[in-house]
């Protein structure tokens, strides 16, 4: 970590969080996301050798994908955590679900980051996943550095994309560096923070090799550097960019308004220092959190913090859950004992782990923005909130409502127990959710996407040895039913048994068959509150 225990007597709770810098990265899928996260690792020293996606064998699997479905696919289902230091800053890279079946999963883990990196391909600019993430991300006014992946292939003409993001995100851009060609004639980028030439070579596969010429566009130097055509067009372009963009701004880039651009390619390694160094410089440390009593600062004493993630069986070994915590305010030591709002227990957290890539170490310290893993058996839930006594509860981490319903077919039935163990462990990881209807025996499962459904049966599978098979359920959606007056829900509940069931925490669900069968329950039902979200305490 940053600041080590032999530091830590001299170092105020306000200083160590300003280290730290805690951000994702979002992208539509294919965008160069894991590839990006696997160079920034690489180039912080948590890894020695940076998986490619589409390389074959040992090298196709990226380190932050640990899933035996993730390696086999070459994507990314789960929000993995990585914990490594560049220029004395202590980074906390949280790498989400790119895939759009998985958005939900997304969603929570953006409320643990401070700021966010937004990766587009050169060629494909804004898609749809992208636009969905920003929205996220806008909602809680979340700072983005956007970076303008494969420059090293063909790709669209870069003032097409700024203009994109600007009119499609409602976002100011502006270039803090530059590109010289695309594809077979990419020539490197015009460093405009630094005011240098970054030279691109096809041979190499660091930014630490590149070749930099420390000159001014209008130095001579650059002529014998690059061919003539492409640095009078490079010229041209940056002085109309001078011209046309705002000057880069750091509280209009904090307040989610404006957004820094690099362009590069993740998988040469080119462009991936300079995005770094503007975490570094650019991106905030921890910020004031919202409860729902007031705002949490991170240079409070008391520890607080809240879980985003839970992870069943990271370790098929050991059968081991692990909660994820981001850390708010205070310094965290380990052994210490936190009061878990949502049951009023204490807990003590004897074990904290932080993550390297795919390695991890005993956590004897932490900071606010740090994350770290609680191993534990059940007893925390996506959404927790722990203190050292005072009662609130961190706000902004919902469930929604599936939009894809399935009912659990169980091929062994002497296996039934193993299976609801099975699902509740899942379920508590917030992605799926699990259904338990007031008549009848079958499990409900409910899901964001198609793609969940796939990695369930087979984390069920060859995590927990059973055979399942999922059916089509005879319902449309489902929505959490509500009411100030009891009586009158139960009314509701007992009219509707054959539609009604109950999450995982015993709240009700009403599950229409369709459309029309839910806005008919509305309106018949106007003391009733039906919701799509429901806010995790």
């Amino acid at each position: 970590m940053a600041v080590t225990p032999a530091e830590a007597g001299t170092v105020s709770i306000g200083e160590a969080a300003g280290k730290r810098r805690t951000f994702a990265i979002i992208a539509h899928p294919d965008a160069g996301k894991t590839t990006l996260t696997e160079k920034l690792l690489l180039m912080g020293g948590a890894i020695h050798l940076a998986g490619q996606v589409k390389a074959k064998g040992e090298g196709r699997r990226a380190r932050s994908d640990w899933m035996k479905i993730e390696q086999s696919r070459g994507i990314s289902v789960t929000t993995s955590v990585m914990t490594f230091e560049y220029r004395d800053v202590t980074f906390n890279l949280l790498d989400t679900p790119g895939h759009e079946d998985f958005s939900e999963d997304t969603y929570r883990t953006l409320t643990a980051v401070d700021s966010a990196i937004m990766v587009i391909d050169g060629a494909k600019g804004i898609e749809a996943q992208t636009r969905k993430l920003f929205e996220v991300c806008r909602l809680r006014d979340v700072p983005i550095i956007t970076f303008i992946n494969k420059m090293d292939r063909e790709a669209r003409d870069n003032f097409e994309i700024l203009d994109e993001i600007s009119e499609i995100l409602a976002l100011d851009t502006t270039p803090m560096s530059w590109p010289v060609g695309m594809g077979g004639i990419f020539r490197g980028c015009y460093d405009m923070r630094e005011q240098k030439m970054m030279l691109f070579d096809g041979a190499k596969d660091s930014s630490e090799l590149t070749d930099v010429i420390d000159a001014p566009l209008d130095d001579s130097r650059l002529d014998a550097a690059l061919p003539e055509d492409q640095l009078a067009q490079a010229r041209e372009e940056i002085e109309l960019v001078q011209a046309a963009c705002p000057e880069f701004d750091l509280e209009s880039y904090r307040a989610g308004h404006l957004t820094p651009v690099f362009f590069g390619s993740a998988l040469r390694s080119f462009g991936i220092k300079q995005l770094l160094d503007a975490v570094v410089d650019f991106a905030p440390s921890p910020r004031p959190q919202p409860t729902d009593a007031r705002e949490i600062e991170p240079g409070e004493k008391p520890v607080t913090g809240f879980v985003f993630k839970v992870q069943a069986n990271m370790d098929p070994n050991h059968r081991d859950r692990i909660a994820f915590m981001r850390l708010c305010s205070g310094k965290f030591k380990r052994g210490i004992k936190m009061h878990q709002v949502r049951t009023g227990k204490s807990i003590g957290i004897y074990n904290p782990i932080l993550f390297f890539a795919q390695s991890r170490e005993l956590a004897e310290e932490a900071w606010p923005g740090d994350i770290i893993g609680v191993p534990n058996h059940g007893t925390l839930r996506v959404g927790d909130t722990l203190t050292e006594g005072e009662n609130l509860r961190f706000t902004g981490i919902p469930n929604f409502a599936p939009e894809i319903l399935r009912r659990v077919r169980l091929d062994d039935p002497m296996k039934a127990k193993h299976l609801r163990k099975a699902l509740e462990s899942l379920a508590e990881e917030g992605v799926t959710q699990v259904f338990r209807p007031l008549i009848g025996a079958d499990w409900i499962v409910g899901v964001v996407g198609q793609l969940q459904i796939d990695v369930l049966a087979t984390r069920i599978e060859s995590e927990y040895g059973i055979k399942v098979g999922f059916e089509a359920a005879p319902f449309y959606s489902a929505r959490w039913v509500d009411a100030e007056d009891p009586a009158e829900l139960k009314r509701f509940l007992d009219r509707h048994q054959s539609s009604a069931a109950e999450d995982r925490d015993g709240a009700p669900v009403y599950m229409a068959r369709n459309s029309w069968d839910l806005n008919r329950a509305i309106e018949d039902w106007p003391k009733l509150k039906f919701t799509a979200t429901r806010e995790r305490s």
